[in-house]
């Protein structure tokens, strides 16, 4: 199973639902919260070139905020890349 890393802040609801769809899909993932990390923010702004949150990242891949993650769930990509296939 990939590394999955997820940016965010205290508060912020769309962050706990993309945790809260994450762990209902059996997943784990790594917090970097950057609201009080400005070094953590900057690598979030340089590798999704967005500032909003959360941003979650499957292995390499950056797959948006929380809208993004469940519209890949519905295509059906979700599955494969927390499995390490795609």
């Amino acid at each position: 199973m990939p590394t999955i890393t997820i940016y965010t802040t205290a508060v912020c609801p769309y962050c706990v639902a993309a945790k809260n769809f994450l762990k209902a899909r059996g997943a784990s993932w790594q917090e970097v919260r950057v609201d009080n990390d400005l070094a953590a923010r900057a690598k979030m702004l340089h590798e999704a070139r967005r500032t909003s949150v959360p941003q979650i990242f499957i292995g390499d891949r950056h797959v948006g905020g929380y809208d993004d993650l469940v519209a890949l769930d519905r295509a059906g990509g979700l599955k494969p890349l927390l499995e390490g296939d795609a």
